[in-house]
Order: C-alpha cells, then sequence, then structure tokens
C-alpha cells in the first residue's frame, strides 16, 4: 500500500511516478500494488489549511493541536540519521 503522503492532490508526479513506475516495478517483482488516494479538496480539509495559514500568519493560538502547540523547536538532535539496514536501488 503506497500512500502519496507528500501531496494533497493528485498531479502528474503522482501519476507517473505512483501509478505507473512505482505499479509497474510492483508487477515486475510480483507484488500487490495499491495506492491510496491523495486528500484532494474537500471542504473541512480545505478549511483547516486556510486556518493554519490565518495562525500562522497573524501569531494567533491555534485553534486545535495536537501535543505541544507550535512553535516547537526541535532539538538539533531529535531525528539523527536512519542507517539503512538494506542497500539502496
Amino acid at each position: 500500500v503506497v500512500f502519496p503522503i507528500g501531496f494533497v492532490s493528485d498531479h502528474m508526479e503522482v501519476v507517473f511516478d505512483l501509478d505507473t513506475e512505482a505499479a509497474a516495478a510492483a508487477k515486475n517483482l510480483g507484488l500487490t500494488f495499491t495506492r491510496v488516494p491523495t486528500v484532494g479538496t474537500p471542504p473541512l480539509f480545505v478549511s483547516g489549511l486556510a486556518q493554519l495559514i490565518d495562525e500562522h500568519r497573524h501569531g494567533t493560538p491555534p485553534l486545535a493541536t495536537i501535543g505541544e502547540p507550535y512553535p516547537n523547536p526541535c532539538p538539533a538532535d531529535c531525528c539523527p540519521p536512519m542507517k539503512r539496514s538494506r542497500p539502496g536501488h
């Protein structure tokens, strides 16, 4: 199962890289391939993005948070580079 988490809508990069190239690579390896749809433009999602933009532009406290409210400075050593367990392609 592939989820294009870095993208909010389908566009040529998602369609070509995932739906074409990654799907073909999976097929050649005998793997089942399923792509989760991108978020798209449902009104609740779009209004949430607009809310975040307004909060950042105007410096207002967030209406809702998960965990610590931003800004949450990340210490330099919180996300060390991961070592690859196997060689890349």
